[in-house]
């Protein structure tokens, strides 16, 4: 009885201090183990770190493809709209958008940041202001086509005269383009060669001048008030003269010795977002098919 009385003691004596000692082992080996599992996640991370991509942002490279903003000279709209179609079957998945306005205007919207590709000017002018502003490398513009001028009347209208001095009949009206841009300073150019030619003289070029109703923007502008009976007669480019004009309009020609032959530049933009696809639109102007088309619609091949 003795004995096991004491060994009942002993139990109820030792008993919590063993569960306590459980407990505290047991602790013991869990933050053993949460150490250890930290030590190997150190170490993998610093073996992976060599092997993480960086999160800096890599430098935007030029799209390719897609949409290719061309701002073109209003003459070249028939001839350009052509040649896109040509050149969108040959690069399947480049389509091609144009802005046709007056050079100069197109010049400036070039320059004061509006989004483009491509650069076609009607005179070498324009482009030079579109280089100076830095949109445009020196020395990377390419003549693609050159132009003549032409007058065009108003169809079997009886006040005009077919000839160059039906201009400066007094009551005729005449429309020109305005000086800024390239067709408008042409014919001021045709007008001052006149003037030094003994056949017509100063008093051509001042009675001409005289007789202008309206000085326009654009060609298309000037050849619409032709066509519409607006305006007796205009001063245009060869080019201009398309099948639906022809049958509103008659042509008279303007002789070499007067002529203004026109330079037509094209460049690719620093700006551009697709500089090999807009290369591309280039070189195809330049090409045989592209020169074809251009010498369709009137333009004198480079």
């Amino acid at each position: 009885m003795v004995s096991s009385f004491s060994q009942q003691r002993w139990k109820t004596k030792h008993q919590p201090a063993r569960a306590d000692a459980f407990a505290l082992e047991r602790f013991t080996m869990q933050r053993i183990s949460v150490a250890l599992l930290a030590i190997l996640l150190i170490s993998l991370s610093s073996c992976g770190g060599q092997s993480k991509p960086s999160l800096t942002p890599s430098p935007k490279t030029p799209k390719e493809g897609g949409t290719l903003l061309i701002f073109a000279a209003a003459s070249l709209t028939e001839s350009f709209q052509e040649i896109g179609k040509a050149f969108t079957k040959a690069n399947p998945g480049v389509e091609v958008t144009f802005n046709f306005a007056g050079a100069n205007q197109l010049a400036q919207q070039i320059t004061q940041g509006a989004p483009a590709d491509i650069f076609a000017s009607a005179n070498q002018k324009q482009m030079n202001v579109v280089i100076e502003s830095g949109q445009v490398v020196s020395g990377t513009a390419k003549v693609f086509a050159h132009n003549r001028l032409i007058i065009v009347t108003s169809k079997n209208n009886p006040l005009v005269s077919k000839d160059l001095k039906g201009l400066a009949k007094p009551g005729t009206k005449v429309v020109l383009g305005a000086k800024e841009v390239p067709f408008g300073q042409y014919a001021l150019d045709f007008l001052a060669k006149a003037a030094k030619d003994k056949q017509f003289g100063k008093p051509y070029e001042a009675a001409v001048l005289k007789n202008v109703v309206s000085y326009e923007n654009t060609v298309k502008g000037a050849l619409t008030k032709v066509m519409l009976g607006e305006a007796d007669a205009g001063i245009v480019y060869a080019s201009d003269l398309t099948p639906e004009a022809t049958a509103k309009v008659e042509k008279i020609a303007i002789p070499t010795s007067l002529n203004v032959i026109a330079t037509y530049p094209i460049a690719v933009l620093k700006g551009s977002q697709q500089t090999e696809s807009a290369q591309r639109f280039v070189d195809f102007v330049l090409s045989p098919e592209g020169q074809a088309i251009l010498t369709k619609y009137g333009f004198a091949a480079k």
